[in-house]
This record gives C-alpha cells, sequence and structure tokens, in this order.
C-alpha cells in the first residue's frame, strides 16, 4: 500500500494577524479623523467668505445709487446654513460724514458649521475709497490667505 500524506495548508488569518490589522486601522483613524475635520473646518471658512464675497458687487452698486444697505435681501444674498440665522448677522454701512460708504458685512458661525468654528466672525470691511478687506476671529489655522486675525467691525 502507498503512503498517502495530507497537507493541511493553513486556511484564514490567526487571531494575532487580525489584531495587528485592526491595530493598524486603529492608527490611521486616529490621525485621519483630525485631519479631516480641520479640512472641514478651513473649506467652511472659506465657502462662507465666499458667499460674503459675492456681495460685494451688490453693495457696491447700491453704494453707487445712493442707497446703504442694511439686509441681506438688499443685496441679493440667499441663504447659507452655515451662517447663523441663514444670513450675515451684520450688514451696515455709513451714509454721511467723513466716513460715508465704509462699511462691514459680517457673518457668525453657526447651526451647520463646524463645531470649533460655532460663534466665530468673518466679515469684509469696505473703507470710504472703496477697497475691501477680510477680518476675522476664527483660530489661526483656519483663517484664508486673503484674510486677517481680528474682530470684524461694523464701524470703521
Amino acid at each position: 500500500m502507498k503512503n498517502i500524506q495530507i497537507n493541511h495548508a493553513q486556511k484564514g488569518f490567526t487571531l494575532i494577524e487580525l489584531m495587528i490589522v485592526v491595530a493598524i486601522i486603529g492608527i490611521l483613524a486616529a490621525i485621519a479623523i483630525p485631519q479631516y475635520q480641520d479640512y472641514i473646518a478651513r473649506s467652511q471658512v472659506n465657502r462662507v467668505l465666499g458667499e460674503i464675497s459675492a456681495a460685494k458687487t451688490a453693495v457696491e452698486e447700491q453704494l453707487n445709487r445712493g442707497t446703504f444697505p442694511t439686509t441681506a435681501t438688499q443685496i441679493g444674498m440667499t441663504s447659507s446654513n452655515l451662517m447663523q440665522n441663514d444670513v450675515p448677522t451684520t450688514i451696515s454701512f455709513i451714509s454721511s460724514g467723513a466716513n460715508a460708504g465704509a462699511g462691514a458685512i459680517i457673518a457668525t458661525f453657526g447651526q451647520d458649521a463646524a463645531a470649533i468654528l460655532n460663534g466665530d466672525l468673518i466679515g469684509i470691511e469696505r473703507t470710504t475709497q472703496g477697497s475691501w478687506s477680510c477680518v476675522t476671529n476664527v483660530n489661526a489655522e483656519y483663517i484664508p490667505a486673503s484674510c486677517t486675525s481680528g474682530t470684524p467691525s461694523a464701524t470703521p
């Protein structure tokens, strides 16, 4: 009779191999999740800046006509789920005196914005000469390159 040898090949993974894979996934997740949250916060700051910056042309047109906008509807802004109450919290422009035409559009983060941004401000301010600048009080790591750190003010 022939001697028959049966080879028992390993099937599946051992417990230690599975534990190593789970540990690697855990380490990657611990690094990736905070990075993703930072990315979301930065993108939301840029989005709100874009939304309020889009109103600059409408504001300039209103000022050239001699009207001084005070509401989002006057400058054609639509609602945003990243701003408190869906619209900028302050739209204010000075109508007379040495600072006529100066003012600001300021948005407060809220609602669906990242928790780290909730309650922070971002605004675009206009000088009497017609130049615009961005000011925000969000954490330094989320400030867009075109903005400066500080608290936006409705009065120049």
